[in-house]
């Protein structure tokens, strides 16, 4: 569902180099780059306009995909502003990399020919390259989201599709006010639970009779899902018993993995800079594949559970409380399977609900970031009012935020 929010990029033809302004120039500098597409971009020292050279790269790449000759590269000036909270779950960095990679191929003329699908997938493609394995969902999002509609988004190929909220239902979005840096933190967070999850599913896909030559090959856990469909049967339920009976409890160590798969884990991600960054940072921590993936399979039926839901009969009320019970059910696997929650972000769950919340969860990657509530709508003023009360006016009166400030953290 779209948010009021937004990011502009302005952009003309002049000079020989990238220069990249923001009309806050005090917080984010002005940088140059070259106009070289294929020159890298710097993940160890990470600026703000890491995103605008991403997308950049995306649109050449784009084009060199489908195999048509790109228009030659030339000197940009470009100016950025956003009103999305940086770090907040609410796909800022998608933001600024899809609105760069459209200005971008306007631009240089090719714009025409894109879909928002073709947007969606090179613009996922492209944020990688600031060191964030992204899936997609947050490019999709930003191209395909709709005013006042929730949209189910599905991959290979992306695409979304409306869900329309039961009548009086509204999503009340607020920020905990803790930053979530997935680019600077990826390796032991965001990247991580990427390497986890792949993992994850070659150890199941071993378990359920792969050759570990052919299991090292799987890169998802959906690819798993026919082999797990032909030992337990379809279903949520079945997928969680497989889950459990096939992958230990606690840690996986790399020497752990290594045996099981039969193979050195940096050969099996060569190439991969961002995995082989998680691989030299994992300590004695190792790996818990288990409830990684445990997550993600109930995590998914709920989501399809969700989409049922506001499609099914039952009456107005009933399916406010079903939604608000998935919602609330996502945010304790986020905590407590993928731990990728915070204590700020537990706290300002816990008051929403206090504050009359039919659901809450944590949006976005996680780590920080705002929340997002299910609310009756003709509760919503009510709502916002005692969530103000209760989580933020401690957070007013310790400085770390201004009163007038509430409105862009609770809205």
């Amino acid at each position: 569902m779209a948010v009021r929010q937004d990011t502009i990029v302005a952009i003309r033809r002049g000079g020989d180099k990238l220069v990249v302004a923001n009309l806050e120039a005090a917080v984010y500098p002005d940088i140059e780059f070259g106009t070289d597409p294929a020159q890298p971009v710097d993940v160890v020292n990470h600026t703000w306009g890491n995103y605008f050279l991403s997308a950049y790269k995306g649109v050449f790449e784009h084009l060199a995909s489908k195999g048509v000759a790109a228009p030659p590269a030339v000197g940009l000036q470009v100016m950025v502003h956003g009103t999305v909270p940086l770090g907040s779950g609410l796909s800022s960095s998608a933001a600024i990399v899809c609105a760069s990679s459209l200005a971008v191929a306007a631009v240089l003329g090719v714009a025409g020919s894109l879909t928002k699908g073709d947007v969606a997938e090179f613009a996922c493609s492209a944020e990688r390259h600031v060191g964030v394995n992204s899936g997609g969902m947050d490019q999709a999002i930003s191209v395909m989201g709709m005013p006042g509609v929730a949209m189910l988004v599905e991959f290979n190929p992306v695409r979304a599709t409306d869900v329309q909220l039961p009548a009086g239902a509204t999503f009340v979005i607020a920020n905990s006010m803790a930053v979530s840096k997935k680019a600077e933190t990826a390796d032991r967070r965001y990247n991580l639970r990427v390497v986890e999850c792949r993992l994850a599913a070659m150890l199941l896909a071993v378990a359920l009779g792969k050759a570990p030559a052919e299991a090292a090959g799987i890169t998802t856990l959906k690819q798993v899902e026919p082999a797990i469909i032909d030992k337990y049967g379809p279903g949520a339920e079945e997928q969680d018993k497989a889950v459990r009976e096939l992958l230990h409890e606690g840690v996986y160590t790399p020497e752990e993995i290594e045996g099981l798969l039969q193979k050195p884990l940096s050969s099996m991600y060569e190439g991969n800079a961002s995995a082989l960054r998680v691989l030299g940072v994992v300590g004695p921590e190792g790996f818990r594949l288990r409830d990684r993936a445990l997550h993600v399979y109930s995590e998914a039926g709920r989501v399809y559970a969700f989409r049922d839901v506001c499609k099914s009969e039952a009456a107005g009320d009933d399916k406010l409380c079903q939604l608000g019970a998935l919602m609330d059910a996502s945010h304790a696997s986020c905590a407590e399977l993928f731990c990728c929650s915070c204590a700020e972000l537990d706290a300002l769950v816990g008051a929403a609900r206090q504050a009359g919340a039919l659901g809450a969860r944590l949006t976005g990657a996680g780590w920080g970031g705002c929340a997002v509530s299910l609310v009756r709508e003709a509760d919503a003023p009510k709502f916002i009012a005692a969530l103000r009360e209760q989580y933020y006016a401690p957070l007013v009166a310790q400085g770390a935020v201004k009163e007038e400030e509430l409105g862009q953290c609770l809205f």
